[in-house]
């Protein structure tokens, strides 16, 4: 690897998903309201239909395997100038990685989120879905640091 580039640890990389959350669910809430009514919430079971899965599930998925195939990014990693490269060549996935990568985020939770949390001891900070898809996290080793503080401002406030 690149002697300017490090691995992205685990704190940022916790940050750029709950920005990411943030961002899907601004799209995806105000149509699930318009589409189901303010009911959506309140009532059991929580799948209502087609339009759901798609909101919930199809939407996101596509969503962020192309931000990675264009981007290398989603916009949580793009705050930290983090980009998802190939663990070999240091380059773009292919799209097998990056699916193989989305899927790998569900043995991630299992059990109790241990393959996320393994990000924090690992020497290339990969978690079990990079170590699937045979990628990694990487980021330019200076990173403004008036970014980072802003950042970190935004989320303690």
């Amino acid at each position: 690897m690149d002697n300017d580039l490090k691995y992205v640890g685990f704190w940022k990389r916790t940050v750029a998903v709950l920005v990411d959350i943030f961002l899907i669910m601004l799209v995806t809430l105000p149509i699930l309201i318009w589409a189901y009514g303010i009911e959506y919430f309140n009532d059991e079971p929580m799948e209502k239909g087609s339009l759901d899965l798609i909101i919930n599930y199809v939407f996101p998925t596509i969503a962020v395997i192309l931000l990675w195939k264009y981007y290398q990014a989603t916009p949580g990693k793009m705050i930290f100038k983090a980009t998802i490269v190939d663990e070999k060549t240091g380059g773009k996935p292919s799209l097998r990685q990056l699916i193989i990568r989305y899927l790998g985020y569900i043995i991630s939770t299992i059990p109790l989120g241990l393959g996320f949390f393994w990000i924090a001891f690992d020497k290339k900070k990969q978690s079990f879905h990079d170590k699937l898809s045979k990628t990694v996290v990487i980021q330019p080793k200076i990173v403004e640091p008036e970014l980072v503080e802003n950042v970190a401002n935004a989320i303690v406030k």
